[in-house]
């Protein structure tokens, strides 16, 4: 039986011709255990070893270059509960929790995370569609499981997954090494914990009714409805909190990214959890896919999205993050934008610091779309440095409240 408690996480995009500027917007809520901390690194792309040590398991390196993946993750495995890469594809994970439960269906046993099948399908997939078909290829060669915590042997489950680029995205739902997929053409999607492909199935697994067939979870009679067969359960009510969001926001068909940013601080749907949460918020990423002018990411690094500041990152050929936001190897694993995070939220002023943390996040959406606009391609050290800049003003700030 796989472990059906905390559950947590919610993926949201919304597509033309919702968005403003004919945009895909992309966001995501990374929901973990209490004091885990989440890293932001960059990680250069190129040739390979033959061997990859994943979280728990070794697999084949990929035979082509891989890309160059800017990641969000926990910072003592080897996947990433969301990123982007170069080629502007981004990704976001979610636990799911389904009737297959043994052989390839056991989640306890230590196989590929889908946090690692996060990061394979942004190191070797240029399109959503590629990244999907990454994904879903070394999950029935290698199968998903694992303990999903450092400290918590119990907390294991299957995956779902949210996957993008500037033209269309796609939900994959899986449940052991069976698998479904839905093209997101245009409109909006949100996917929070549960199975939600039902007769629309744009790709499978191999076999998929035969073998639901044979486990005696489809008659074969009528539509097959991936969900019915194989849920056991999911947030069904945040996932329909997290609908109606992206519906009013996107109403006037004008969604931009300070409106998914929104989204991932409401609290009251649960969607932003606080730090004195059982399963609090830990990361947050937003991403503006675009076809033909540059592509943005932000991300936190820090807790609870309603008091983080959510810094900005394009990927140039000399793109820096910051050694401030990269986590020791050793417990209790806490970088230093985090520790200063952390320490200054605590103190009776945190209010004018968030203040402060949202008029610096809004004038700097407003100068990098300007600079976007007047950058030279050979001229991108502004560019190049953006993020890393973010975080040291960020720590600036916390150090002297």
């Amino acid at each position: 039986m796989l472990s059906l408690s905390p559950k947590s996480c919610d993926t949201f995009v919304v597509l033309p011709p919702l968005t403003n500027k004919n945009a895909v917007i992309f966001g995501k809520n990374s929901d973990r255990p209490q004091n885990e901390v989440q890293e932001v690194v960059l990680v250069k792309g190129g040739i390979r070893n033959e061997k990859l040590k994943c979280t728990y398991i070794t697999i084949e390196e990929s035979s082509s270059p891989v890309y160059t993946v800017i990641l969000s993750k926990p910072a003592w495995m080897w996947g990433a509960e969301m990123g982007a890469n170069e080629k502007n594809v981004v990704i976001g994970n979610e636990a799911v929790w389904t009737n297959n439960n043994e052989g390839d269906g056991d989640a306890r046993q230590r196989r590929l995370l889908g946090m690692d099948l996060v990061r394979l399908g942004l190191e070797r997939g240029d399109t959503a569609e590629a990244a999907l078909d990454v994904i879903t290829s070394l999950l029935q060669k290698h199968g998903q499981g694992g303990p999903c915590s450092e400290h918590d042997d119990s907390h294991f489950y299957h995956n779902s997954f949210l996957i993008a680029d500037p033209k269309e995205a796609w939900v994959l739902e899986t449940s052991g090494k069976l698998w479904a997929a839905e093209k997101i053409a245009s409109g909006y999607r949100n996917i929070s914990n549960g199975l939600t492909i039902t007769t629309k199935i744009d790709k499978h697994s191999d076999n998929l009714m035969e073998k639901a067939k044979h486990m005696g979870l489809w008659s074969g009679q009528g539509e097959f409805n991936f969900t019915k067969c194989f849920s056991s359960g999911g947030d069904e009510l945040r996932q329909q909190e997290g609908e109606r969001l992206l519906k009013e926001g996107s109403a006037a068909s004008l969604f931009d990214v300070k409106n998914m940013i929104n989204v991932l601080r409401h609290k009251d749907s649960r969607i932003c959890r606080g730090c004195d949460d059982t399963f609090p918020t830990q990361g947050s990423q937003v991403s503006l896919l675009c076809r033909e002018k540059t592509s943005i990411h932000w991300f936190t690094g820090t807790p609870d999205p309603s008091v983080s500041f959510f810094k900005p990152f394009i990927f140039t050929e000399k793109a820096q993050t910051s050694p401030y936001i990269v986590s020791p190897d050793e417990p209790p694993r806490e970088h230093r934008l985090y520790k200063s995070h952390m320490d200054c939220m605590t103190k009776k002023d945190a209010d004018k610091i968030i203040e402060k943390l949202r008029q610096m996040e809004t004038e700097r959406t407003a100068a990098i779309e300007e600079l976007i606009k007047t950058q030279s391609a050979q001229d991108t050290h502004d560019l190049d440095n953006l993020f890393k800049d973010c975080v040291e003003t960020e720590i600036e700030l916390y150090e002297k409240c």
